[in-house]
């Protein structure tokens, strides 16, 4: 506990909450400049977007690397939790599944530029990957499983199969006007569905 000039006290986990909602505010602006610019998009146009100053980004995040990591772990997060939510809100275990591939989708063109702003880490990439997959795996896991025991899609795709196939679909749906990776993987998803009789 801290006391404040007029005599109020304001808590050290307090300030903690709010400076981790603050990252939490950098990180999302971060996300959707990279979405719309790519992670080589300047840092002062993340620091418009959340509304700070650049040394505000470089005091949290020192180097570009720094700021690409912290954003794929936000999102991986972002990501994994939404399965459970979107169980229990969407129409029905299909439904949320594809609400789903649409969210990974977004963060796989999120993801675009990763491999060339972490060139010279090849360690700290495959950490990266590790942590996609323990997050990623079980979270398509239950939306796959949970639409299986509807009766809704086939219970022959796995889990990484379909990440893989999703992320197979998503290259090149960020530099090609043409292109519509969220199409290809709807059709891809439908392709799962079995035949109501």
């Amino acid at each position: 506990m801290t006391t404040t000039d007029d005599g109020s006290q304001t808590s050290t986990r307090t300030k903690r909450a709010d400076a981790q909602r603050n990252e939490q505010a950098l990180l999302d602006a971060a996300a959707a400049v990279f979405v719309s610019s790519g992670v080589e998009a300047p840092v002062r146009d993340v620091a418009a977007k959340a509304g700070v100053g650049v040394a505000t980004i470089y005091r949290h995040f020192p180097t570009r690397a720094d700021l690409v990591v912290a954003v794929f772990r936000h999102q991986v997060i972002a990501c994994a939790e939404a399965a459970p939510t979107l169980l229990a809100s969407a129409a029905s275990p299909h439904a949320a599944l594809v609400e789903w591939s649409d969210l990974f989708v977004d963060f796989l063109v999120t993801k675009h530029g990763l491999a060339g702003a972490l060139q010279h880490d090849r360690a700290g990439f495959e950490q990266l990957h590790g942590y996609f997959t323990e997050h990623l795996l079980p979270a398509c896991g239950q939306l796959i499983d949970a639409a299986v025991r509807a009766g809704q899609i086939t219970s022959e795709v796995s889990a990484y199969e379909l990440l893989r196939g999703i992320g197979n679909l998503s290259v090149g749906d960020d530099s090609d006007p043409k292109y519509d990776a969220r199409r290809l993987v709807a059709l891809l998803l439908a392709g799962l569905r079995v035949e109501a009789g």
